[in-house]
């Protein structure tokens, strides 16, 4: 509960971005299904270029799994939402001098309306990002030491991963990544406790429809999803639950496929066809994906740009530990999922011409694979962890990536962008100006970095509390 609590504090210190393209689709939908009853997107579309135009309505482009999972979580905050003390409320805090100090001056500043969109994002965010965010980091930690990692050294890598890999940045907006990343690793979870007799089978029925879930909130997630698939049926066998593990993906796709009838009158995803302000690129290939490039292969792992390794080189221990992991001959079949999820999801996203994914930190396409990179990184933990210079590699590499990620993840109010370098370009300029993404310690009163200070504190608290009793547990371990 503790490491639950730690990180989804952490999670949600920073608020969601302003204005951002592809939160905004996908709250749109949200929006026009609860206040409007509608599929349509017209009343909102012109805060997101990220569209499609159909028979002459504006629809999200996206997969809309996390923006029907948000409609419950709109509809029962609404009421709360416009009651007049939350008003008044939001009208005090956004009159704040350090809230207004992030607005741009250019803006046409803060309306009800603005106040209370945003909002209701923060909201949605929370019940769809954060908290499954947290989740996943929980149960990587319970993988993990299933693996044979101790105690100790999976708290280590899953705080590694929560707060200085790329999925920190994206464990605070409402995009569809880190809620894909959860339901995938979940999916594989539940039938690896299965597969160790630490879970009942009737599990596996929660995991398929996780994995129908994560299909519908990014089509590309399928891959992964077969991998589990596959996994869980080698896990299940014979079992009587196998039909139930099938059929619990059904509905899922049943409720994407009636989606996109309703819409498109046709049941297949075809949304980014009609993006208004993509056709370029989607023609290209097959809705942009062609072969996998040299440039988008260095891109996405040692670029400056969008470079995974670049970003959080504390990852590159993943990528050993997948050489270790083979060599130790236990845990074939994890491995064997671990990695296709890694590979498939890179040469996939390589071999399309959108691969740096615009307005991000790192590669954010690659977000749903990184729990699984970071079983590897365990594993090479596990092996090495007693070794002194692999702890010093292993801070070295953790520091560096803290320093990366939280720099472009707080430094100026959207996300990188079309830039060479965006850390030196963009993120660590934007720090020294004291333009530094919104947060609660705004709320606070603190400006600039020193809004920052309560979640370092937060998490250093947090991370002390874990360890204390980890750290007596494991000295008693012979």
């Amino acid at each position: 509960m503790l490491l639950f609590l730690t990180l989804l504090v952490g999670f949600t210190f920073i608020f969601p971005r302003w204005a951002d393209w592809s939160q905004n689709s996908r709250l749109n939908l949200t929006l026009a299904i609860v206040d409007h009853h509608s599929l349509s997107i017209d009343p909102y579309f012109g805060n997101t270029g990220d569209y499609a135009k159909f028979e002459g309505h504006y629809y999200s482009d996206k997969a809309p799994g996390p923006s029907f999972l948000g409609v419950p979580v709109y509809a029962a905050f609404r009421p709360i939402l416009r009651s007049a003390p939350i008003q008044a409320l939001l009208l005090k805090v956004s009159q704040t001098s350090a809230f207004q100090n992030t607005l741009n001056e250019e803006g046409s500043g803060l309306g009800t309306e603005k106040v209370e969109y945003f909002v209701a994002l923060m909201v949605v965010a929370f019940f769809i990002t954060c908290v499954p965010s947290a989740l996943l980091g929980v149960f990587l930690f319970d993988f993990l030491t299933l693996l044979g990692l101790n105690r100790s050294w999976s708290l280590v890598v899953v705080l590694t991963f929560a707060f200085a890999t790329n999925a920190f940045a994206f464990s605070s907006v409402f995009f569809s990544h880190q809620l894909v990343a959860f339901c995938l690793f979940t999916a594989f979870y539940l039938a690896f406790r299965i597969h160790r007799g630490l879970g009942h089978p009737a599990w596996v029925i929660l995991s398929g429809f996780l994995l129908g879930l994560a299909v519908i909130s990014e089509y590309p997630s399928a891959l992964i999803a077969l991998g589990i698939f596959v996994y869980t049926l080698y896990v299940l066998k014979k079992s009587r639950w196998l039909v139930g593990f099938v059929a619990a993906g059904v509905p899922p796709g049943a409720l994407m496929m009636a989606y996109n009838w309703a819409i498109f009158r046709t049941p297949l995803p075809v949304g980014y066809e009609y993006s208004e302000l993509y056709t370029d690129v989607h023609s290209t290939g097959f809705l942009s994906i062609t072969y996998p490039h040299p440039e988008a292969l260095w891109g996405l792992t040692f670029g400056s740009f969008r470079g995974l390794f670049f970003s959080a080189p504390v990852l590159l221990l993943g990528v050993a530990g997948f050489i270790v992991w083979w060599k130790k001959k236990q845990f074939r079949a994890e491995w064997l999922v671990s990695l296709w999820a890694v590979l498939s999801f890179y040469l996939f996203y390589a071999s399309s011409v959108m691969w740096n994914g615009g307005y991000a930190v790192g590669p954010r396409y690659l977000v749903p694979m990184l729990p699984f990179l970071t079983l590897a990184a365990g594993i090479f933990a596990e092996q090495f962890g007693a070794k002194t210079w692999a702890k010093i590699v292993y801070a070295l590499l953790a520091v560096l990536s803290l320093l990366n990620i939280w720099a472009q993840t707080f430094g100026g109010q959207t996300f990188p962008d079309w830039t060479l370098n965006p850390l030196f370009n963009y993120s660590i300029p934007n720090l020294l100006a004291g333009n530094v993404a919104r947060n609660w310690g705004m709320v606070l009163g603190l400006r600039g970095i020193t809004s920052i200070l309560p979640l370092f504190l937060i998490i250093a608290l947090g991370t002390g509390l874990l360890f204390y009793p980890l750290r007596k547990r494991d000295r008693r371990t012979p």
